[in-house]
């Protein structure tokens, strides 16, 4: 009597179908939520009519509140080091771009300091965000 004969092969084989439903899941979840992410700080933006501007890398944006507080994307960021951060920031970055949202009730004369320390900065491109007037 063999005592092999009646022992069943065993299969070496890997089920991967738990991990793709997973996997898809997963898929599933990051699509419906990515358009929800927003960058930079909610502000009241000013309403015109604009084309809408095509960007190669993930832009930064620069946001400015009502209260005059200065925002690196989430990032609070004094006005006295906003250029030494850009700096640094855009070091390694090929194209000098940069958005520029700033509430409506801030006076122009601040949005322009902002703007001089940006282009202090080394930045040659900065596009202004705005909403458009009819949604």
């Amino acid at each position: 009597m063999d005592v092999g004969e009646n022992r069943q092969d065993v299969i070496s084989d890997i089920n991967v179908t738990p991990l793709v439903d997973v996997m898809l899941v997963l898929l599933v979840i990051f699509m419906v939520t990515a358009p929800m992410m927003m960058h930079g700080v909610k502000v009241d933006l000013p309403r015109t009519e604009s084309k809408s501007v095509k960007s190669k890398e993930d832009p930064l944006v620069l946001s400015i509140t009502k209260t005059r507080l200065i925002f690196i994307e989430d990032y609070k960021i004094e006005l006295g080091t906003l250029k030494e951060k850009l700096e640094k920031i855009f070091a390694n970055r090929a194209v000098k771009e940069i958005f520029l949202q700033a509430d409506k009730d801030v006076p122009y004369g601040f949005v322009i300091k902002v703007m001089a320390r940006v282009k202090e900065a080394g930045i040659t491109k900065v596009g202004m965000i705005t909403e458009p007037l009819h949604k």
